[in-house]
């Protein structure tokens, strides 16, 4: 009875066991069978965008013209303020001229005497009573009382110091009763001309290439002259209301700096910018019938940028891409994606190469979008 009981125990253990392994076995199975990933995924398309690169960049009036004086003396007065606005002939400074009218009455007596030294000796002459040389030699001496007296009455002109063009006073470096002289490496002040403005920035060498090949034209003009309206950032981070126009650049790079300056122009009918602002030229760079991809579908590894394409199998893959800009949220591909390719928008970092997925289809317009910001400051 013992052995009865023994042997019906030991086959329900067995069958037991069985029971497990076969549920183990079914487990396992559909485990493997997990349906793949559900991602998103989009169809390449041909896209315009805009995209804009900005420059630090350092204001100057069209005109800068430096005021200093032609003869050495003490200012006596001033007759303009910083920032006021002058003609052309405008006096602006007057020196102290009383040592040099004393000079002037000087040279003035000087010559008298001189002609009646010539006119004592010209009946002399005619007489034959002395040589016709000392006639001569009394004349030069007074054509050069003439002369010195010439030069001190240019000296009294030149203490009356007038603007040289119509435009804005800049800093007044010297006030009254200061000592000047032509020789002072500080001009007395600047007068600028400023209805028109100039913004001066840097490309590096290969941004002037790209500049230069990215217009229509056979020469270097007809290539700036087809290149779009610049925005003029202000210091104060506004937008200026008038567009600039690149109209040159100095032609050679810097070997220092490698660097070429760029000289744009700006209308300044408002007189809202003056000598010596700052602010960014904002550049807008078109990228016609590009091929864009955003950036939150890509990621990096050792500095390259690589996006999952997908082929027919659904298997993603690892693909290289080359950048050519950034506009906004989206990269500008140059080169690894043609029309038609299908990539991964979304769930990149879930993702391993060759891994199967089930793609959910998006349009393009709609992966191209910004995403929408949920959260506000």
């Amino acid at each position: 009875m013992k052995k009865m009981n023994l042997n019906i125990l030991t086959t329900l253990g067995v069958s037991a066991l069985m029971l497990v392994s076969c549920q183990d076995k079914s487990q396992s199975k559909q485990a493997t069978t997990a349906p793949p990933p559900s991602i998103p995924v989009t169809t390449i398309e041909q896209k315009t965008v805009t995209g804009y690169t900005e420059y630090p960049t350092t204001i100057e009036g069209v005109i800068n013209s430096d005021v200093r004086s032609k003869t050495s003396g003490y200012i006596e007065k001033v007759y303009v303020d910083e920032g006021e606005k002058v003609s052309k002939g405008q006096v602006l400074f007057e020196l102290e001229t009383q040592s040099l009218s004393q000079d002037a009455s000087a040279a003035k007596a000087r010559i008298n005497l001189a002609q009646v030294e010539v006119d004592k000796l010209i009946p002399l002459v005619e007489k034959k009573i002395i040589s016709p040389v000392q006639l001569e030699t009394a004349k030069a001496n007074l054509e050069q009382a003439k002369a010195n007296y010439s030069s001190v009455s240019a000296n009294i002109s030149y203490a009356t110091i007038k603007s040289p063009i119509d435009g804005y006073v800049g800093a007044i470096n010297f006030r009254q009763g200061a000592l000047i002289s032509p020789s002072d490496a500080t001009p007395l002040t600047t007068v600028s001309e400023i209805d028109r403005v100039y913004a001066f920035f840097s490309f590096n060498e290969a941004q002037y290439l790209d500049h230069l090949q990215r217009y229509e034209g056979k020469t270097k003009e007809e290539r700036i002259k087809n290149s779009p309206d610049l925005t003029l950032i202000l210091a104060n981070g506004k937008e200026y209301s008038e567009k600039g126009r690149i109209e040159t650049s100095t032609g050679q790079i810097n070997q220092s700096t490698g660097t070429i300056k760029i000289r744009a122009a700006f209308n300044n009918p408002n007189e809202l910018l003056t000598n010596g602002n700052s602010g960014k030229i904002r550049l807008p760079i078109a990228y016609k019938d590009a091929i864009v991809v955003p950036q939150s579908a890509t990621f990096e590894q050792q500095k390259d940028v690589l996006i999952y394409t997908l082929n027919k199998e659904n298997k993603v893959k690892a693909t290289l891409i080359e950048i050519e800009g950034v506009v906004n949220h989206l990269y500008v591909v140059k080169s690894g994606l043609k029309i038609g390719d299908k990539i991964v928008i979304s769930g990149v970092s879930k993702l391993r190469n060759g891994v199967t997925i089930s793609p959910q289809e998006t349009s393009f317009k709609e992966s191209t979008q910004p995403i929408a910001t949920l959260f506000k400051n």
